[in-house]
């Protein structure tokens, strides 16, 4: 029960002290009550401005949308519309989905880089744009949940780019997950250099505070507003923690720290594979990492191997849908799943906090904030280890759940 909080560091109401490598769903990207955002939230109340001004463009409002063009792509950046939305993620892409629907009078179609069909689909040449999440295990398109932090490749979302322009089609490409630095870039489109013409902004965006938007190009408006009824779209302390914290990974190049402490961590963790035969497989990107644990025995499925064929082969198309796929650790999950959580559990132990993911429930997640020290990161990766080895040979209980049930 945590009752105090400060960067990486968790106190819980027994006096203990734990490193969360949580950061709120990857949402805390400066971690726990950074100052520069309490000082932003502080100033937005002693203000007296109102605190909610859905339909007003504020002074809060306008430092935000300042801060928010100058990180995005510029050819995106220039003449940009940018839509406040319902807090939630969902219902951004919720606005993004209506804003392209009212603007061609077609379709969606999600996408990602998970096997099949022909990118030439007619299918894609009728639809109102191509939905995609930079993540190989987008579950909203069908992907691969497993491979939930690796990053599609940039030839392929390249391909895609050109795939869309070459059909008038628009891009969406969702942010949610990705954005604000957490892969090592500010949005994962930039590892590949494309400009989508949606993105879908929500998350980390605000420092945990609840704000998502929709930004696109000014080609796509039309008459009808495309945007739900949101009531509070207007947050005030919301944008001005938005906008202290894009300011704050701007300016001291956390994009860049993460990639490079990120790096160093997956090298350190994928060592340990071969000392645990458990951990079957170390993946991610920037400050988004997570280890596949269980039992060798438990599986007889062969690895999956990391190849990637021309795009005409790999490319899936499904119609969109969006729906809300928990991967969260559940009663009944299939065998290997209890050694995932005895290794969370021994973490919690040992004072680190971590995730458990998977449809299986067999992935254990590293989302620390971009704040994160290099002392600080090597104590979590020793953590680790040690609660790895703590129960590498000791048989989990078939009933073993997570301690965050």
């Amino acid at each position: 029960m945590p009752v105090r909080a400060r960067g990486l560091t968790v106190e819980g109401a027994d006096g203990r002290r734990y490193l969360d490598c949580l950061s709120g769903d990857g949402t805390l990207v400066l971690g726990h009550n950074h100052p520069v955002v309490l000082a932003a939230i502080r100033d937005a109340l002693a203000s007296d401005a109102p605190l909610n001004a859905p339909e007003s463009a504020t002074p809060v409002k306008e430092a935000f949308l300042s801060e928010l063009l100058r990180t995005l792509p510029s050819d995106l950046a220039d003449g940009a519309r940018v839509r406040f939305c319902a807090p939630s993620g969902a219902q951004a892409t919720q606005t993004a989905l209506e804003l392209v629907r009212s603007a061609t009078g077609r379709t969606p179609v999600a996408l990602c880089f998970y096997g099949g069909a022909d990118p030439a689909d007619a299918q894609l040449g009728t639809s109102a744009a191509l939905f995609v999440d930079p993540l190989r295990g987008g579950s909203d398109c069908g992907g691969d949940p497993d491979s939930s932090t690796v990053l599609a490749p940039n030839f392929w979302m390249r391909d895609l780019r050109y795939l869309a322009a070459a059909r008038s089609i628009p891009l969406i490409a969702d942010e949610t997950r990705t954005g604000v630095a957490r892969t090592g870039a500010f949005w994962a489109v930039d590892h590949s250099g494309i400009t989508p013409d949606v993105m879908v902004l929500s998350r980390a965006v605000a420092a945990g505070l609840p704000l998502s938007v929709v930004v696109h190009r000014d080609s796509l408006d039309t008459e009808q507003p495309g945007t739900p009824a949101a009531p509070f779209r207007g947050n005030q302390l919301a944008l001005a923690a938005g906008a202290a914290t894009l300011a704050h990974v701007r300016t001291h190049g956390l994009a860049t720290r993460a990639a490079a402490l990120g790096a160093r961590m997956l090298s350190q963790l994928d060592s340990l594979r071969a000392e645990f035969s458990c951990i079957r497989r170390v993946r991610g990107q920037g400050l988004m990492i997570d280890m596949e644990v269980r039992p060798p025995e438990a599986d007889t499925t062969p690895e999956p191997t990391e190849t990637f064929a021309a795009p005409a082969t790999r490319l899936t198309s499904t119609p969109f849908h969006h729906s809300h796929h928990s991967l969260r650790a559940r009663p009944g999950a299939e065998a290997g799943s209890g050694l995932a959580v005895a290794v969370q559990r021994a973490c919690l132990e040992r004072g680190l906090i971590v995730g458990l993911d998977g449809p299986r429930a067999d992935v254990l997640r590293l989302l620390p904030p971009l704040t994160i020290t290099d002392e600080q990161a090597a104590a979590v990766l020793d953590r680790f280890a040690d609660a790895v080895a703590s129960v590498s040979h000791t048989p989990a209980a078939p009933d073993a759940r997570s301690p965050f049930s």
